[in-house]
C-alpha cells in the first residue's frame, strides 16, 4: 500500500519554531505555484513540539510540493542531520492544523 503522509522528526539542534516558520514559507511558495484557494483546500499539517514530530499529508500535488519545498528548505537551514522524513502508513494526529489557519496567523 502506498503511504502519501510524511513524518518529519527533528534533532535536538533544531528549534521546532523555527521549522514550523519554516513550513509556512514553504506554504506560502506553494501558493505561488498553485494559488491561495487551491492550498488552503489542499494542504493540511500537524506539529507536536512536545515529540518534536511534524506530520504533512502528501497525498494531493499540493501536499506533495509543500513536502519538496519544506525539504529542501529544511537542509539548507538546519542541515542534512538536522531532521528524518518518512513516508509512513498512519494519517495526521487529530491535533492537525489547515495550512490556511497557521499561515494566517504567521502573517
Amino acid at each position: 500500500m502506498r503511504s502519501d503522509i510524511y513524518r518529519y522528526i527533528f534533532n535536538e539542534t533544531v528549534p521546532v519554531e523555527e521549522a514550523e516558520a519554516t513550513l509556512h514559507l514553504a506554504i506560502l511558495a506553494a501558493e505561488s505555484l498553485f494559488g491561495e484557494s487551491r492550498v488552503r483546500m489542499d494542504a493540511s499539517y500537524t506539529i507536536d513540539e512536545s515529540s518534536r514530530v511534524c506530520v504533512i499529508d502528501g497525498s494531493s500535488e499540493v501536499g506533495r510540493s509543500i513536502c519538496r519545498i519544506f525539504t529542501g528548505y529544511l537542509i539548507r537551514e538546519f542541515g542534512a542531520d538536522g531532521f528524518t522524513v518518512r513516508r509512513v502508513a498512519a494519517a495526521p494526529a487529530p491535533r492537525s492544523r489547515t495550512a490556511h489557519a497557521s499561515v494566517g496567523a504567521a502573517a
